[in-house]
């Protein structure tokens, strides 16, 4: 069946049925599989989504600020515009993440896998001077995932 997720704005799907626009957000969403969910201009700011499964997942133009993504799957999200400043992205797997014109100042990063991701190269810099770690899941290092020189 329909598990209400509690997200605005979030197209939630449990086959046959899918189910758009919630009305509310649920601080606590960790470990939530919500895969290619919609966050468009959403105030996520210091929300525990560790652990989630975030592929595909769409999140243009919002403020994960100071939210907790340790260990989440964030491959081949589309994070345009949008704001990671004091995440904790340690563990995370963006491989393949569209992540155009998002800021990370101060996220923490240790063993995050950027793999193919596509970076604005001033961020992309600013993540090399503080790259470390190796993540759980790929085995691939930080800094080699974001093409650190």
């Amino acid at each position: 069946g329909i598990r209400d997720i509690g997200v605005t704005g979030v197209q939630t799907c449990a086959l046959p049925i899918c189910q758009r626009s919630l009305q509310s957000l649920d601080q606590d969403m960790h470990g939530r599989d919500l895969r290619q969910q919609e966050f468009l201009k959403a105030s996520l700011e210091g929300f525990d989504l560790h652990g989630a499964d975030l592929r595909g997942a769409v999140f243009n133009t919002s403020n994960l600020s100071g939210s907790d993504l340790r260990g989440a799957d964030l491959e081949d999200v589309v994070a345009f515009a949008s704001r990671f400043d004091g995440a904790d992205l340690r563990d995370a797997v963006l491989r393949n993440g569209m992540l155009m014109q998002s800021r990370f100042r101060d996220a923490l990063i240790e063993g995050a896998d950027f793999s193919e991701a596509v970076i604005d190269l001033p961020e992309q810099k600013a993540l090399c001077a503080r790259a470390s770690g190796r993540n759980a899941r790929t085995g691939v290092e930080t800094r080699e995932s974001l093409r650190c020189r």
